[in-house]
């Protein structure tokens, strides 16, 4: 990024919108001698003060949220899994339109605007923040889950479905039990968590970039709300974005926990449990609010680089020892069976595979929306000089093609080993474990396993310190360079939270928290969505 320059001045023509809203004008500014505080005081003070509340809660009854949470993901995924599919649907179609229309022209940024970072920075950045921690969790779990469940057949109890196949089922058929496998997986890894993430970033670096308003999840909302964005309508837009966002990111962080520690007993023999998970949590948080003091390009950007290497060395190497043509093969395989199966797996109506599409595809398109003010507002940062259509095709097609090899290379060899070597340890090992399993029966084991642990750990750390500079930028109301003591504020509540709801349920409290927080901000996502193509229409094109 170019030294001093500032990324809210427009490069060349834009279509700035006319507004006396000042960046920060209702904020409270509070310095003790070092230290600082520049807050929005509403959104901040109602976030700050339900997290706290929420963490107080959670901890002093622990026993009776458990239960709670149960429930509460349980109504909400099968009540309403198809608002969540039908959601996720429509933000695929707003971004192939914008491809190819006249509005891919515009430029991020105006438009004589240029990258402040380069393809392979700016990749790996948007990669790791966007979903390492649940790639190293599901990489072998779900293409093997999916698979066990299409393999095994249907389940019927009492008259009532009781399986999770995607699609049915293969009868035994172990081909196509893994076709299927493969393709649901992919579904939930591929074109719709990126094209949610894709809608919110592009309304955030439009409105920004272009518009000059603050880099907050309000101002997507100027062209419906006028002036009034400033008010309590915004507020309650940035609460809901802090709420889902810090929600989100725990849920993710637990998922990182759980694997980690799982890692460590299979390796070392450190025990499982909860105190375990709550030990990795506080030291991971520790080493993260190093990397938030850091800042941007110093903490995230180098975390996220050293990531994606450790993460293609370790692919290479399932690649070179695993089966090795069945990954070659599977990769394209696996790609068209996705497209085969995309419209029935994206029907949002009339399923047969209700469990499915209840308990694996609305918990994650929930997840996803819960994270996209935080993966959006990041990938907004880094992502200034862009055309549209240039965004769009990289934040959707490039990562979606990555996670299809990702998840080909660790899920093919899973199933390679459970079909055709009858190594069915991996198929029977926890969620948590399957990866260190499956790593187990391949050369070099005790090393590779240990660089998963690595890669889960600095994933789980990328993830906290941008969440953290992200919610502080909307707690701050648009500021950019908020005072460090909030920052760490945050940090250390994504934290917190994490520990409260493994308390309170694990991951079946961090999953309802997380489909809790996203039902009322994929709401918001839908009127964003709109407010966002008709900002793209008013501005020049290059």
């Amino acid at each position: 990024m170019a030294a001093n320059k500032d990324p809210m001045i427009p490069d060349g023509d834009v279509n700035p919108i006319d507004t006396d809203y000042q960046i920060g004008q209702d904020n409270i500014v509070v310095n003790v001698g070092p230290f600082g505080l520049d807050i929005h005081n509403r959104v901040f003070a109602i976030s700050g003060l339900a997290v706290i509340a929420f963490v107080l809660l959670t901890l002093v009854f622990q026993s009776q949220v458990e239960p709670l949470f149960s429930s509460l993901r349980g109504w909400l995924t099968t009540n309403l899994d198809w608002f969540f599919i039908s959601a996720a649907n429509i933000f695929v179609i707003i971004c192939l339109v914008l491809i190819f229309t006249p509005l891919g022209r515009v430029r991020l940024g105006g438009t004589e605007a240029t990258p402040d970072y380069s393809y392979a920075g700016w990749f790996s950045m948007l990669f790791a923040a966007g979903m390492g921690i649940g790639l190293m969790f599901f990489g072998v779990s779900e293409p093997l889950s999916h698979f066990s469940s299409s393999f095994g057949g249907i389940s019927i109890e009492n008259g009532v479905r009781t399986d999770w196949a995607p699609l049915g089922a293969a009868g035994g058929d172990a081909e196509l039990a893994a076709r299927l496998g493969m393709a649901a997986t992919i579904y939930h890894w591929a074109l719709h968590p990126w094209a949610i993430y894709a809608v919110m970033a592009l309304g955030l670096a439009l409105f920004s970039f272009n518009k000059g308003l603050p880099l907050t999840i309000r101002s997507v909302f100027y062209p419906i709300l006028g002036e009034r964005v400033w008010g309590w309508p915004g507020h309650v837009i940035d609460i809901l974005a802090v709420l889902a966002t810090l929600f989100g990111l725990a849920t993710s962080l637990g998922f990182g926990a759980s694997q980690a520690a799982s890692g460590l007993n299979y390796l070392f023999g450190i025990p499982l449990g909860n105190t375990t998970q709550i030990v990795l949590v506080i030291g991971i948080t520790a080493i993260a609010l190093v990397s938030v003091l850091a800042g941007l390009d110093a903490g995230v950007k180098r975390l996220s680089e050293i990531n994606m290497v450790l993460a293609v060395l370790l692919l290479a190497f399932v690649i070179l020892v695993g089966p090795t043509l069945a990954i070659a093969t599977g990769f394209f395989d696996n790609l068209m069976a996705y497209l085969t199966y995309l419209p029935e797996l994206a029907n949002p109506v009339g399923r047969e595979d209700s469990n499915f599409a209840s308990g694996w595809t609305a918990f994650y398109w929930a997840w996803w929306i819960s994270w996209c003010p935080f993966v959006g507002m990041f990938i907004a940062r880094v992502s200034r000089g862009r055309t549209v259509r240039e965004f769009i095709i990289s934040v959707l097609l490039v990562p979606s093609l990555a996670c299809v090899l990702w998840m080909t290379v660790f899920g093919t060899t899973a199933i390679d080993q459970v079909v055709n070597a009858g190594y069915d340890a991996v198929a029977d090992a926890e969620l948590p474990l399957q990866l260190f399993t499956m790593l187990d029966v391949l050369p070099l084991a005790q090393i590779t396993s240990f660089i998963a642990i690595i890669l889960v750990v600095v994933f789980f750390i990328t993830s906290s310190d941008s969440g953290s500079l992200v919610i502080d930028v909307i707690a701050a109301g648009g500021k950019v360079d908020a005072p460090t003591p909030q920052r760490v504020f945050w940090c250390t509540f994504e934290g917190l939270v994490a520990i409260a709801l493994i308390l309170g349920g694990g991951l079946v409290a961090l999953q309802a928290m997380a489909v809790s927080t996203g039902l009322p901000f994929t709401i918001v996502l839908l009127v964003a969505a709109f407010s966002m193509v008709k900002g793209l229409a008013s501005e020049p094109r290059v």
